[in-house]
Formats: structure tokens, sequence, C-alpha cells
């Protein structure tokens, strides 16, 4: 496959919106799942990396996803003091997904009823909702989707205006 010079304007451009849609993401996650802005910050350039070296197809974005922060967020969590044990399990879950595109399992995703998929996605989407409206309210964050929604009512009595 060659590359077409006429393509070069389409390219920047799709890279521009990538950008301006993947750092605001990749910060947010990076905060949602405990490890810092920073954490998300790096993890979108390793990905995006990774993604441009070993290939894929002319219209993927890649980067990091909200299935993938509550999943973080709850291994951070859990090993926040022993961040060699949160490294390993992130690049074990690097080598499954390597191994799945090896073997081809990513076909078997159409046999997954569209009510689940979607069903999962929306528990993500209120997990993640769950996780920053403290912050939103001006509390401190929790890493626990659970303490974070017993903390509901004491953020909206008591919201910090200057956040």
């Amino acid at each position: 496959m060659s590359y077409n010079v006429d393509q070069i304007r389409g390219d920047i451009f799709g890279g521009l919106t990538a950008a301006v849609v993947a750092l605001p993401l990749a910060l947010a996650f990076g905060v949602a799942s405990g490890a810092g802005p920073i954490a998300g910050l790096y993890g979108a350039i390793i990905v995006g990396f990774f993604a441009a070296v070993l290939g894929g197809t002319p219209t993927q974005i890649s980067g990091p996803t909200g299935p993938m922060v509550v999943v973080f967020a709850g291994v951070f969590a859990a090993f926040s003091d022993q961040l060699e044990l949160v490294f390993t399990a992130v690049i074990l879950a690097g080598l499954f997904m390597i191994l799945g595109g090896f073997l081809r399992l990513g076909t078997y995703i159409r046999l997954v009823p569209y009510p689940v998929i979607s069903g999962f996605m929306s528990g993500i989407g209120c997990i993640i909702i769950i996780l920053q409206f403290g912050q939103l309210m001006g509390q401190e964050s929790s890493s626990s989707p659970l303490m974070a929604l017993g903390n509901i009512p004491d953020a909206i009595s008591n919201p910090n205006l200057s956040a």
C-alpha cells in the first residue's frame, strides 16, 4: 500500500481532531482512574505510539476507553501502595489483548447481544459519573463507586462553589 500525497490534508485534520478529543479524554481518564492526569497522558501517548508502530486501519483512532478506566481504577485502588503489581496487571492485560488478537477472538463479539453491550457501557458511564460527581461539587474524590455514591448527599448539601 502506497501513500498518496492527496491524503495529507485529511490526515493532518484527522490527527488534529483526534488530538483535540484524545487529550482531554486521556487527562480525564487518568484522574478518574486515580493515577492522576499525567498517567492518563502517558497512557495515551504510549497507546498511540504502539498503535502506529504495530499497524491498524486507516480510520482507527486509539486511546483510553471508559471500561479500562473503571478496571484500572479498581486495580489501582487495591494496590496503590504496590505500583509494581499495578504495572504487572496492566502489562498482563495488554499481553492477553495481543493473544486474543492473534487468536482472532474479537470475531466472537458479534455473538454478544446488543442489550448486553449497551447495558455494560451504560453501567460504565454511570460509574464514571458517580465517581466524578463529588469532584464536580468540589469534594474529595473517592476511589470506590459505593463510597462516592454514599458521599453524594454530603456533596449536594455542602458544595464548594469556587470549584
